[in-house]
């Protein structure tokens, strides 16, 4: 999952995709209802990849909290933020990530928190980069690939193709290549025509 053009806005709701450099600001495109607007230059801009969650020892980043709630929640959606009230808020927060700091993480912090997470949820982009490279690094899956498309052109895996035709054809090829080789021109003849 790539964070780094998902943007939030400030004084706006939702989340925004970046979609180019303006000259006093950027342009964006809503998630949810794909219209695009200019955004200056002035206004508070956020990438998720840049925003971290206070924990009482450290800052957790945002990727990794949206991977716990996806643990979770086995791959669903998350608890209805505008919904919920803010004491569920904090209990459902104190499941995900128990060593949060209740004094710097607001309740519209976490309000924020799970609202984008339904929203990338709801859009399929929650996939995280353990889960692809399960998919593009396991020997299994690939040997399995293989096995199917070998099996289909040999009937076998064991089967391998003869070369034993090639060999005589190669000999051939070489001795000709040496024929023409020997009529090559007598020392101190330029074989270059200028």
């Amino acid at each position: 999952m790539d964070l780094k053009e998902t943007l939030a806005i400030s004084g706006h709701s939702g989340l925004y995709k970046f979609v180019s450099q303006g000259r006093n600001g950027i342009v964006v495109e809503s998630f949810t209802d794909k219209k695009r607007s200019f955004v200056p230059a002035t206004t508070k801009v956020s990438s998720l990849e840049d925003i971290a969650i206070y924990t009482n020892e450290k800052e957790i980043p945002l990727q990794e909290v949206f991977k716990s709630i996806f643990e979770k929640e086995e791959g669903g959606k998350t608890i209805d933020a505008r919904a919920a009230t803010p004491d569920d808020l904090k209990k459902y927060m104190e499941k995900i990530l128990p060593d949060y700091d209740r004094e710097r993480v607001y309740v519209s912090d976490i309000k924020k928190l799970f609202i984008w997470y339904n929203i990338l949820h709801e859009l399929n982009l929650l996939v995280f980069e353990d889960e692809e490279k399960v998919v593009e690094e396991t020997p299994d899956g690939k040997q399995d690939a293989l096995q199917e498309s070998d099996t289909a052109d040999t009937g076998s895996l064991k089967e391998k193709p003869k070369k034993v035709k090639s060999a005589p054809a190669n000999k051939k090829t070489e001795k000709a290549d040496k024929t023409k080789t020997s009529k090559a021109p007598k020392k101190g003849k330029n074989p270059v025509k200028k």
